[in-house]
């Protein structure tokens, strides 16, 4: 199984980013996609989930109306955009994939995760 996340970078406060995740070796048009960070000497957060029925979704409250998850079931892909980024945005972002039987902002019900990719807002 492997989830590659990728799109980080330096940003200015008020601009964008688009986050992808590519999964493979799991069914991915089952699984729940979800997106958490962790910034520097602070626990991971959790920041959005997207079940596989599409209409499953949640955000965390820090990022809500600012981020959209979405996903390509044909394309094994999750995507976040970020927008509005806000200095307290910077961190390492993962991708992480699970079977849980709806969305859920629990990082104990996702078995998969990726690398990470850093998200730096700054001017």
């Amino acid at each position: 199984v492997q989830l590659q996340a990728s799109g980080g970078g330096l940003v200015q406060p008020g601009g964008s980013l688009r986050l992808s995740c590519v999964v493979s070796g799991v069914p991915f048009s089952n699984c729940n996609m979800g997106w958490f960070r962790q910034a520097a000497g602070r626990e991971r957060e959790f920041v959005a989930c997207m079940r596989w029925r599409r209409s499953d979704i949640l955000y965390g409250d820090a990022v809500k109306d600012r981020f959209t998850i979405s996903r390509d079931n044909a394309k094994n892909t999750v995507y976040l955009q970020l927008d509005s980024l806000k200095p307290e945005d910077t961190a390492v972002y993962y991708c992480a994939a699970g079977a849980y039987y709806s969305a859920t902002a629990n990082p104990l019900h996702y078995g998969y995760w990726g690398q990470g990719t850093l998200v730096t807002v700054s001017s």
